[in-house]
């Protein structure tokens, strides 16, 4: 009986051990905290800062303070011309962003659609241009600020400022140049590591050059951006700033995809008419 009488002396003697060693951490941690408190003075009150607005230039809005979103991941600001825009409540701002290599027509197009036409030496000079066109749909007005990539090596420091938040992203190539439709799937595999949700659109560019290629070669032009746009799951459209083919309608299609309108683009096959497939 007394080999089990010690083991019950024993353990009692650890509890008691292991509840004071707890009532001195105890009492050791007070301590602690009481001499932090008299070392820092008075309690430490934080200041609630008055909530500011910002808005980011890309959506078409003036930055309030020191707070511009887009230039801070943008190395450079880009050229802003904004012509159309006022600052109104029911003003809805979206941003759409121009892609493709450079001397491609990507301006040219740009300018036709806004109609700054004397600008456009000063924008080409440029590796990201920003400009602005407003329209009235159905009472209401929707501003698009436009940023268009310039096409140089520097330009792909742009492309995340460029494609953030956009609604639709316009991938661009000359119709007369393959090596430029091929330069976009290079363009497009840059653009969806910054967004992934925006409306593709292929265009081609100068349309009235394209025409004056031999059928053979208008043929192979246009089943290799058939099949570009497909595997983009993007609509195709050719176009010509010179003759604004296709200019308007492809912001119109943009419009009618984004707020579900009635207005629907007709599919154009035809060999030697400008294309559109989707």
């Amino acid at each position: 009986m007394s080999q089990p009488c010690s083991k019950v002396v024993k353990l009692s003697l650890r509890k008691r051990i292991q509840c004071r060693m707890l009532i001195l951490r105890r009492w050791f941690q007070r301590v602690l905290d009481r001499l932090l408190i008299c070392s820092l003075g008075k309690p430490i009150r934080y200041r609630m800062l008055p909530h500011a607005t910002m808005t980011s230039p890309s959506l078409g809005g003036t930055p309030v303070g020191n707070f511009t979103p887009e230039q801070q991941v943008t190395p450079a600001p880009p050229v802003c011309h904004n012509r159309d825009v006022e600052s109104s409540s029911d003003l809805v701002s979206l941003k759409i962003s121009l892609l493709g290599d450079s001397q491609i027509g990507k301006t040219s197009f740009l300018v036709k659609y806004v109609g700054n036409e004397k600008e456009q030496e000063a924008l080409q000079k440029k590796e990201l241009n920003l400009m602005y066109k407003t329209l009235l749909v159905g009472g209401a007005r929707i501003s698009y600020s436009i940023w268009e990539v310039g096409g140089g090596n520097k330009s792909w420091d742009h492309i995340p400022a460029a494609c953030k938040d956009s609604v639709a992203i316009l991938f661009m190539f000359d119709l007369t140049s393959r090596c430029t439709l091929n330069g976009v799937l290079r363009w497009h595999q840059e653009a969806i590591k910054w967004n992934q949700t925006a409306i593709p659109v292929l265009i081609g560019t100068k349309f009235d050059d394209f025409i004056q290629l031999p059928i053979d070669l208008q043929w192979t032009i246009s089943s290799e951006a058939r099949a570009i746009a497909k595997a983009l799951n993007a609509t195709l459209f050719f176009s010509s700033a010179t003759y604004n083919i296709n200019v308007n309608k492809v912001f119109k299609f943009i419009t009618a995809k984004l707020f579900d309108l009635p207005w629907t683009v007709e599919r154009n096959l035809t060999m030697g008419e400008p294309l559109i497939d989707f």
